[in-house]
C-alpha cells in the first residue's frame, strides 16, 4: 500500500494529574471505539492488520475497533510523547502548573514544545528530536507496507505528524493538537514519492446528530 489510515485514541481520563491515571479509556471512549469498528464493517473497509502504541488506552482503542480478529501489532513507536514527565518539568522549573481549562491546555502545550525543542525542559523519556524522527520512520515504514494497515495513536504522534510534513511552524502547531477528536480519522500518503497527510480530523461514525456528544477532545 501507498497510504495509511490513523486513528487517535478513544476519549481517556482527562482530569488525571499523571500518566497512569490518564491512561485508561472512559465508558465513552470505550464506545466511540466499538462505532468506529462498527462503521467499517458497515461501509465494508477492510484492512490486513492493527497497529497501535503499547500504551493502555491505544491498546484498548485497537480492541474496540477490532471487530474482524486482525492480528494486532504493538509498537512503542506510535506511544505518545511524556507529556506528563514535561508538564512537571515545567511546573518545576517554570512554576507553570498543569492546566485546568482548555484554554489553559492551549497556552500548556505551545510552552512545553517550545521549551522541549530549546532544551529548557525536558523528559527522562525522549528529546524533542528523538520523539520526532520515531514517529516520522514509523510511519514511513507502515505507509509502504504491502498490507493494508489501520493504526492507533494519540493526539501529540497525530499533530505533530501533520506538523513535520508540512513544515507547519513550532507556534501554530497547537492548533493541530486541539483539533484531534477522540476516534478521529486521518491518512498518510506517498504522492510523487513524499509522504504527505491527506486526511486529517475525520468522524465519519460520530457524524450525526444522536452522536454529536461524543464528539470530544478533551
Amino acid at each position: 500500500m501507498t497510504h495509511l489510515t490513523m486513528i487517535r485514541h478513544g476519549q481517556a481520563n482527562s482530569g488525571a494529574q499523571d500518566e497512569k491515571s490518564y491512561d485508561t479509556l472512559t465508558a465513552l471512549g470505550h464506545q466511540q471505539a466499538k462505532w468506529f469498528g462498527k462503521y467499517l464493517l458497515q461501509t465494508g473497509v477492510r484492512f490486513d492488520k492493527i497497529y497501535s502504541g503499547t500504551l493502555r488506552r491505544q491498546i484498548e482503542t485497537a480492541q474496540g475497533v477490532n471487530q474482524f480478529d486482525l492480528p494486532h501489532v504493538k509498537d512503542a513507536r506510535l506511544n505518545e510523547f511524556d507529556y506528563f514527565g514535561l508538564a512537571h518539568s515545567l511546573q518545576v522549573n517554570n512554576a507553570i502548573p498543569l492546566p485546568t481549562t482548555q484554554e489553559e491546555f492551549a497556552e500548556q502545550i505551545k510552552t512545553i514544545l517550545q521549551y522541549w525543542k530549546l532544551g529548557k525542559i525536558s523528559s527522562p523519556i525522549e528529546s524533542f528530536e528523538t520523539f520526532h524522527v520515531r514517529i516520522v520512520q514509523v510511519v514511513k515504514e507502515l505507509v509502504q507496507s504491502d498490507e493494508k494497515i489501520l493504526v492507533v495513536s494519540s493526539t501529540g504522534v497525530i499533530a505533530s505528524l501533520f506538523g513535520e510534513l508540512l513544515d507547519i511552524e513550532l507556534d501554530h502547531r497547537i492548533k493541530l493538537f486541539l483539533a484531534v477528536a477522540h476516534t478521529s480519522v486521518h491518512r498518510f500518503e506517498i504522492l510523487s514519492g513524499i509522504l504527505v497527510p491527506t486526511l486529517f480530523g475525520a468522524t465519519p461514525h460520530l457524524d450525526n446528530t444522536e452522536r454529536e456528544h461524543a464528539r470530544t477532545f478533551v
